[in-house]
C-alpha cells in the first residue's frame, strides 16, 4: 500500500480502535504497548508545539487533542477492567505505582492530587481561558483583517492571488482558534474524568478484593490503591503533557521562529539585565545559612553569559560601523539616485493647499481610502488599472483650492472651503453659504456650513462632503484623460497577464501581426471615446483578423469596436432602449464624399461653413434632448464613424458617435429623436 494511502486509513482505523477498546476487554501486555505509545505521543506533541512557529502550522491539534483525550479515557477503561476482574493492569502501571507510592498510600494519593491541581487548577484554567480571550479577538479582528486586504488590493499593492490567499488565512485562523476554545474544554473534562476513575478504581477494587476473593484488608487496600495510583499516573501525565501543549500553542504571539529560538534570543539579548541577575544570584551568597554553591553556579553562569553578550554587541558595532562608512563612501551615486527620483514625474496627482491637508491625515480623513476604492471602480468600469495617486501639499495654490495633475500637466481644479458641503437641487436660496458650481456636472450649488447638511437635505437638497467632491472630479478626469494613464509598461503587464490565461490570443496577434505600440495606439483610441477596454480577449482576436489585411490605425479601431458592439451599444441604452440621432441620408453623402486620408486618420475636408453648420445642428439637437433628459448618441454610416467623431470632439466630447453595423449587432430597442437633415442650408 502506498504511504499517502496508508496515511489516509490510519486515523479513521485508529479512531475505531478506540472505540473497540470501549468495549472489548484487552490483554495486558497490549495495554502496556499502548500506554507506553501514548506517552511517547504526549511528548511529541509537546515538542511539536515548541518548534511550529505559527499555530496554524499545527492546525490539526484541536482534532487531535479530542482523539488523544478518547484514547486516555480508552486505556483508563481497559485498566479499571483489567484491575477489578484480574487484579493486574500489567507491568506499567504497576512500576508506576510501586515507583511513586513508595511503600505508602498517602504519598502516592498526595502525589495524585498535586498533579490534579497542575492540571486542573493551573495549566487547564489557563489554557482554556487563552483560548476563549484568542478565539473571541480573532473574531472581532476579522472584520478590520479584510479590509486591509481589500485596500491593499485596491492600491495594487498585492495581486488577486495574494488576496484570496491572505483571506483563506484568516479564516483558517478564525477556525483554529474557535476549534482551540471548543477543545480545551476536552482536557478540562479530561481532568475530572480522572479524579473519578481513580475513585472508582480505589474504591471498587477495595469491595471486590474484599467481598468476592476473601482478600484481607490491609492487602486489598496495598493492592488495588498501587493499582489505582499507577493507572491515574500513566493517564495524567500524558494529558498534562497535552495540556502544556495547548497552553503554547494558544499562547504563541510570535510567528519570525520557533519558541526556543524566540526564547532563548530575548531573554539572552540584554546584557544588563544578564548582569544584574548573575550580580543578586551571587549577592544570595551572603546571607547566613543558605548554601553557597547553587548560588555561585546560578550567578557565574549569568555573568558569563553577559560577558559574551558586551562581546557580541562590540561585534554589531564594529559592523554597523563598517556599514555607515561604505556608504558614505559612495554619496555621488546615492545622490544621482536621489536626484533621478526627484526628477520623475508621477502619473497622478492630487495636489491640495495646505489648508485641504486635514483630507489625507488627522482624525476622520478618508479621502486617501476613498482613493484606493475608486482605483478598483475603475478599473472595472475601464479596464485601466489607475496608478496611485501621489498625494502633497502646495503652498502656491489658493486657499481651499486642490488640483489634478497627469503625468505633470493640470487638468482640473477645484474649490473644498473648510467646514462646508455642497449642497445641490432647489430650495437651498434661503441657505447661508457662498454660491458654487458643481465641477463636474456644472450643476449650480452652494457651500453651505456643515451644520447645516441636516437642515439642507430636509429641504430637498443633495449635500456632497468635500471628499466626494474631490473623488468624484477625479474620477471624471481620469475617464477624460485614460489613454494618457496608459503606458507601454501598462500594456506589456495586461498583454502578459492575457497570455497566462489565453496563449494562443496573444501569440497569434503580438509580435508576429502587431507590437506593442501598435496595440497600445488602438488601446489609447477606443479610451478616448469612452470605450472599456477590459474586454481584452476580444479586442485581440478582432484585431488578430484585422491586422492581416493591414495596421492602420482607423481600420484596427472599428474591428475593435465591431467586437465590442454589444457592450458598446449597451452602454449607452438606457434600460434597454437607445436614443438615437441620424443624418440625412443627402447630407450623409456629402460627407462621405469628402472623407480623406491624412497623418492623423480619415478626416472630413469640407467647406468652413459647411461644417460650422453640421456642428451647431448636432450640438442643438443634443442639448435639446439632453434637457429632456435623454442621452442622445449619433448613428451614422460605418465610413464617416470616426472622421466625425474627430470632428465633434472638440465641441461635444461627451456624445457618443456609433456606426449602423454597431447598432446592428445589438439587441437594444431604438428611439429615434430626430434626424440632421438641414440640408438645404448645409449643401451649397
Amino acid at each position: 500500500m502506498k504511504p499517502s494511502r496508508l496515511s489516509q486509513l490510519a486515523v479513521p482505523i485508529g479512531v475505531v480502535s478506540i472505540v473497540v477498546m470501549l468495549v472489548v476487554p484487552m490483554p495486558a501486555t497490549l495495554l502496556d504497548i499502548l500506554i507506553a505509545g501514548n506517552m511517547t505521543g504526549a511528548v511529541l506533541v509537546v515538542l511539536t508545539s515548541m518548534y511550529v512557529k505559527r499555530p496554524l502550522e499545527f492546525s490539526s491539534f484541536p482534532s487531535l487533542l479530542l482523539i488523544a483525550t478518547l484514547l486516555r479515557l480508552a486505556l483508563n477503561i481497559s485498566a479499571t477492567r483489567l484491575v477489578l476482574t484480574d487484579g493486574f493492569a500489567g507491568n506499567v502501571i504497576n512500576a508506576f505505582g510501586h515507583f511513586v507510592i513508595g511503600g505508602s498510600l498517602v504519598i502516592g494519593l498526595v502525589i495524585f492530587a498535586i498533579l490534579l491541581v497542575i492540571q486542573f487548577v493551573v495549566i487547564t484554567n489557563g489554557a482554556g481561558r487563552v483560548a476563549e480571550v484568542g478565539a473571541r479577538f480573532t473574531l472581532d479582528a476579522m472584520p478590520g483583517k479584510q479590509m486591509a486586504i481589500d485596500a491593499d488590493l485596491n492600491a495594487g499593492l498585492i495581486d488577486e492571488q495574494t488576496a484570496r490567499t491572505r483571506r483563506a488565512e484568516i479564516a483558517s485562523e478564525a477556525d483554529f482558534y474557535g476549534a482551540m476554545d471548543g477543545a480545551t474544554r476536552f482536557v478540562k473534562g479530561d481532568a475530572i474524568a480522572a479524579i473519578l476513575i481513580t475513585f472508582i478504581n480505589l474504591i471498587g477494587g477495595f469491595a471486590i478484593g474484599v467481598l468476592e476473593h476473601g482478600i484481607p484488608v490491609s492487602e486489598a487496600l496495598s493492592k488495588y490503591s498501587l493499582l489505582s495510583i499507577g493507572d491515574g499516573l500513566v493517564s495524567q501525565i500524558p494529558a498534562l503533557l497535552l495540556s502544556v501543549s495547548t497552553g503554547l500553542i494558544v499562547t504563541r504571539s510570535s510567528d519570525s521562529d520557533d519558541m526556543g529560538t524566540v526564547v532563548s534570543r530575548q531573554l539572552g539579548n540584554n546584557r544588563k539585565a544578564l548582569q544584574i541577575a548573575g550580580a543578586g544570584a551571587l549577592g544570595l551568597c551572603l546571607v547566613p545559612g543558605l548554601p553557597k554553591l547553587p548560588f555561585l553556579l546560578v550567578g557565574g553562569a549569568l555573568l558569563f553569559m553577559a560577558s559574551k553578550r558586551k562581546a557580541a554587541e562590540a561585534v554589531e558595532a564594529a559592523e554597523a560601523e563598517t556599514a555607515a562608512t561604505g556608504a558614505q563612501a559612495a554619496p555621488a551615486q546615492s545622490d544621482e539616485d536621489a536626484l533621478r527620483a526627484e526628477l520623475a514625474v508621477d502619473p497622478l496627482e492630487l495636489v491640495l493647499s495646505p489648508d485641504l491637508v486635514s483630507l489625507v491625515s488627522g482624525a476622520g480623513a478618508d479621502l486617501l481610502d476613498r482613493v484606493k476604492l475608486l482605483r478598483r471602480s475603475l478599473a472595472t468600469e475601464l479596464g485601466v488599472v489607475m496608478p496611485p495617486v501621489r498625494t502633497r501639499d502646495n503652498v502656491s495654490l489658493p486657499q481651499s483650492t486642490y488640483a489634478i495633475n497627469i503625468n505633470g500637466v493640470e487638468v482640473a481644479r477645484g474649490l473644498a472651503p473648510a467646514g462646508t458641503a455642497l449642497a445641490i437641487g432647489d430650495g437651498i436660496d434661503g441657505l447661508p453659504g457662498r454660491e458654487a458650481r458643481e465641477p463636474v456636472f456644472g450643476v449650480d450649488g452652494k457651500w453651505i456650513p456643515v451644520e447645516m447638511r441636516g437642515q439642507a437635505e430636509l429641504l430637498g437638497a443633495t449635500v456632497v462632503d468635500r471628499s466626494s467632491l474631490i473623488i468624484t472630479h477625479l474620477s471624471e478626469a481620469v475617464r477624460q484623460h485614460a489613454s494618457r494613464l496608459l503606458g507601454r509598461e501598462d500594456v506589456a503587464a495586461a498583454t502578459k497577464a492575457l497570455k497566462r490565461t489565453h496563449p494562443v490570443v496573444v501569440e497569434d496577434l503580438t509580435p508576429a501581426l502587431l507590437s506593442l505600440g501598435e496595440i497600445q495606439r488602438v488601446l489609447h483610441a477606443l479610451l478616448d471615446e469612452s470605450v472599456s477596454i477590459r474586454d481584452l480577449v476580444r479586442i485581440f482576436e478582432a484585431l488578430s483578423v484585422a491586422a492581416k489585411g493591414g495596421t492602420d490605425p482607423d481600420r484596427l479601431v472599428e474591428a475593435a469596436r465591431a467586437a465590442l458592439a454589444p457592450a458598446l451599444v449597451a452602454g449607452q441604452a438606457t434600460a434597454g432602449t437607445l436614443d438615437v440621432l441620424t443624418i440625412e441620408p443627402r447630407l450623409q453623402q456629402t460627407l462621405l464624399e469628402s472623407v480623406r486620408p491624412s497623418e492623423g486618420g480619415a478626416q472630413l475636408v469640407i467647406e468652413p461653413g459647411l461644417a460650422e453648420l453640421l456642428m451647431s445642428g448636432i450640438a442643438e439637437q443634443f442639448t435639446t434632448h439632453s434637457a429632456q433628459g435623454s442621452k442622445p448618441v449619433l448613428v451614422c454610416a460605418a465610413q464617416i464613424r470616426m472622421p466625425l467623431r474627430r470632428l465633434l470632439r472638440l465641441s461635444l466630447p461627451g456624445m457618443a458617435v456609433l456606426s449602423y453595423p454597431e447598432l446592428a449587432a445589438s439587441s437594444v430597442s431604438v428611439n429615434a429623436l430626430g434626424v440632421i437633415d438641414d440640408v438645404r442650408n448645409l449643401v451649397p
